[in-house]
């Protein structure tokens, strides 16, 4: 019987990445960022152009590849437990959500049982300035 595999979505500007997490991928120095672009700004990963927006960014898809590899070591030994994936980004509606939602559905492909949550989807926008990662 195979773990279940948790994947928290999140915002590091509303808080810290969860705590208890086997692997936290930060996303916000490496990969562009949606918040910049006025048009995608209130979008949420919810929403088609931004998931293509994050989807398109040069090594996401590899990193999300490879996320699910390292999941597949820690679920080796099934007596362990719930493994956490916490995929963190600036404000937790952009890239963040879309990462989870894409390893979330990969992993699910590969037979595994995936609770995914997103912990600040849903909160506010956080208007920063060009520097705020």
């Amino acid at each position: 019987m195979r773990n279940t595999i948790r994947i928290i979505s999140f915002g590091f500007l509303h808080g810290p990445a969860p705590e208890g997490a086997h692997l936290v991928l930060d996303l916000r120095e490496h990969f562009r960022d949606p918040h910049v672009d006025p048009r995608l700004r209130y979008l949420t990963a919810h929403d088609e152009p931004v998931r293509r927006a994050v989807l398109t960014t040069p090594g996401i898809n590899l990193l999300i590849k490879a996320t699910s590899w390292t999941v597949e070591a820690f679920d080796l030994d099934p007596s362990h437990g719930p493994v956490l994936i916490a995929v963190g980004c600036a404000g937790g509606r952009h890239r963040a959500a879309t990462v989870a939602m894409a390893l979330a559905d990969r992993l699910r492909n590969l037979g595994h049982c995936v609770e995914l949550e997103h912990r600040d989807l849903g909160k506010q926008v956080v208007e920063r300035g060009r520097g705020g990662r």
